[in-house]
């Protein structure tokens, strides 16, 4: 069985591929000094790790002895501390809160960033731990979003609330909320249909979610998930500012982390605009979601195992 290291290494191949090959070529036989920390600056931007958060690694090597010989490894290391220190505040442990019951938690984000299929992954994961669970299909403009939603709900054995297309969302999460008070579910996850952040009538509609939910449960969602998919690089950082002034917003999920070579966004958005990152998606299984770790996402970004 492949380890977590191992699989976030994998994972993570692209992103570390560019960021080391770059160091490599940086520092393969030059000294540290204002020039090769100039060009990491430049090396770490075009991971996406954003201008601030670059500038700020950099400043923690630029307090380092100058004009001597560096190796790409130790280089690597001080990158992965530096990394680490930046990522750790956003690394959480999702817990749900079995006094709240049920413990409702809405998903967000734009088209295709992967929100059906991350509730399927976790509630698969909640179910295993013995909890009931059920899914309200949020997202009625897309009959395929139902379908997809109603395979993860067969395949992890729970419960899915739908209704008619294009039905009222707010109105469906709010007799779902009611049926799932009335079966005595520990767990409700409520989709949304995906939608631009520069878009206020979406966004208004998803505020009107929020507002209609609490009318069932008054301090719901308990829990508010954005789905970032990784590829977009540094237009997450402007998903997560948009996203916070919408619906409160509690915590994130980074998707598609595998087919990509922009993970450096993660450091972006913990130096920019820090929110709890839960998990990590860099695989297309059931059991391809797992729970961040800062140093070891550090580690593996820059290509250390």
């Amino acid at each position: 069985m492949v380890s977590w290291i191992e699989k976030i290494g994998l994972g993570l191949r692209k992103s570390s591929q560019k960021i080391g090959g770059g160091i490599s070529a940086i520092f393969t036989r030059k000294k540290l000094d204002a020039e090769t920390l100039d060009e990491l600056e430049e090396l770490l931007i075009t991971a996406d790790m954003g201008v601030k958060t670059a500038a700020k690694i950099v400043a923690a090597f630029g307090k380092m002895r100058q004009d001597r010989e560096i190796s790409d490894q130790e280089i690597r290391a001080k990158l992965a501390e530096e990394i680490g220190k930046i990522l750790l505040p956003t690394e959480k442990k999702f817990v749900v809160d079995r006094g709240r019951k049920p413990f409702v938690i809405l998903f967000a984000g734009v088209n295709g960033a992967g929100k059906t299929t991350t509730i399927g992954k976790l509630a698969t994961k909640l179910k295993k731990q013995g909890l009931k669970v059920s899914l309200i299909a949020g997202d009625t403009f897309r009959a395929a979003a139902v379908e997809q939603l109603r395979a993860w709900g067969e395949r992890a054995g729970v419960r899915v609330f739908a209704g008619a297309d294009g039905c009222d969302s707010a109105g469906l999460c709010f007799d779902g909320l009611q049926k799932a008070m009335a079966e005595g579910d520990d767990v409700v996850f409520v989709d949304t249909a995906g939608r631009l952040q520069n878009k206020s009538g979406l966004m208004d509609e998803l505020k009107k979610m929020v507002r209609v939910m609490q009318k069932v449960i008054a301090d719901t969602p308990h829990e508010c998930l954005l789905v970032l998919d990784a590829t977009t690089g540094q237009n997450a950082l402007s998903q997560v500012e948009i996203f916070k002034q919408c619906v409160p917003l509690t915590g994130l999920v980074m998707t598609k982390l595998d087919g990509t070579a922009k993970g450096g966004v993660l450091a972006a958005i913990a130096g920019e605009n820090p929110t709890p990152v839960y998990f990590i998606g860099v695989g297309e299984g059931v059991d391809d979601l797992d729970e961040f770790n800062a140093a070891a996402y550090a580690r593996a970004l820059v290509g250390l195992s």
